[in-house]
């Protein structure tokens, strides 16, 4: 059973940022690409951003492109994603998921395992 786990969520004032991180335990993220998903009370889980295996492909939602980055770290076995310039509209529980293909994208089939997620809550 692979366990994905995200970390570093929390309160944030609008115009802060976080950096959320993803990583798995007995299983490693080298070959799969990783991406992260949100999903806010009544709306529907969607796809934020996303990095290929070899690191070279990133996609992203169009609402985040310019304030969040995705990164990784192999030799951590770790994936981040940096937010910047938050807005209240980012609230939402943060998700991790790993693409065993490797490709990445931002459809939610696409991606075989997940995490539990992250709160992460942008308010004054």
């Amino acid at each position: 059973q692979v366990q994905l786990v995200e970390s570093g969520g929390g309160l944030v004032q609008p115009g802060g940022s976080l950096r959320l991180s993803c990583t798995a335990s007995g299983y490693s993220l080298y070959y799969d690409a990783i991406g992260w998903f949100r999903q806010a009370p009544g709306k529907e889980r969607e796809g934020v951003v996303s990095i290929s295996s070899s690191g070279r492909r990133t996609f992203y939602e169009d609402s985040v492109k310019g304030r969040f980055t995705i990164s990784r770290d192999d030799a951590k076995n770790t994936v981040y994603l940096q937010m910047n310039s938050l807005k209240p509209e980012d609230t939402a529980v943060y998700y991790c998921a790993a693409d065993s293909r490797g490709m990445g994208g931002l459809t939610r089939g696409l991606f075989d395992y997940w995490g539990q997620g992250t709160q992460v809550t942008v308010s004054s």
